[in-house]
């Protein structure tokens, strides 16, 4: 355990797995007392919280679906109540649906824009009345929002670029109140939503400088650079990292 975030709390959508995982895993070993969503597997999520307890943190594991208003806001309120307050908010719930614009339905359409923009409005709005002077907001974003290489991914690129315009109006409200607003934007990460043994990476991998997927780890190492005091200076950025998907 390091400590530079020894006496905070962080909320974390979406923290069951993957990349989620990986941050809930940081900001543990960091220091902070973390409370994250999961909408799917109790047992992986509370597996999860449990080995943080088991490494002397402080971790709870919510059901919550992000694209369910109420039932996020009722996550943030309880982990607020639980842990006292909030000075972390990392919004990493988020959807990938893909397809080409003739066949993408608009259910899909309107599930995309709820859950990855949305909800991270929604959970911002819900975590305010918790934060105070200090507070940092991430978002993960993606590459994509800047790059989109192939077809069928005009929804999921549109909802991705809505948080970069989104990050920058609300640093200039936030700023005021000594919170800070970020975009991370992963490239292609080695998760069970974008494995690197997946049929999609080779094609990936030819579009990078440095040609293999992220490690979930090394995209928490960038939220946990944001989240530190290290980073106050640093607000309505999206920061890209990427393996030079976007170069």
């Amino acid at each position: 355990m390091t400590s530079n975030l020894t006496g905070k709390v962080a909320f974390v959508t979406g923290g069951g797995r993957g990349i989620g995982a990986a941050i809930v895993r940081r900001l543990a070993q960091d220091g902070a007392a973390v409370a994250f969503t999961y909408k799917g597997s109790a047992a992986t999520a509370n597996a999860l919280a449990q080995s943080i307890a088991d490494q002397g943190g402080r971790a709870i594991a919510l059901q919550a679906d992000a694209g369910d208003a109420s039932a996020l806001t009722r996550a943030i309120d309880e982990a607020a109540a639980k842990f006292g307050k909030i000075d972390i908010l990392v919004n990493n719930a988020g959807v990938l649906l893909m397809g080409p614009v003739d066949t993408f339905s608009v259910e899909d359409f309107d599930t995309t824009l709820q859950v990855n923009v949305r909800a991270v409005f929604v959970a911002i709005k819900a975590v305010l009345p918790h934060m105070g002077t200090g507070g940092r907001i991430v978002n993960i974003g993606s590459c994509n929002a800047e790059r989109m290489p192939f077809a069928g991914g005009a929804a999921y690129a549109m909802s991705k670029s809505a948080l970069q315009g989104l990050v920058q109006g609300l640093a200039r409200d936030l700023g005021p109140r000594g919170i800070t607003v970020n975009n991370v934007q992963p490239g292609p990460t080695d998760t069970d939503m974008n494995p690197e043994s997946g049929d999609f990476a080779t094609a990936l991998h030819g579009l990078m400088a440095i040609q293999r997927h992220a490690h979930p780890d090394e995209i928490a190492g960038m939220v946990a650079y944001v989240t530190s005091p290290e980073a106050g200076f640093v607000t309505g950025a999206s920061l890209t990292i990427d393996g030079g998907f976007n170069a």
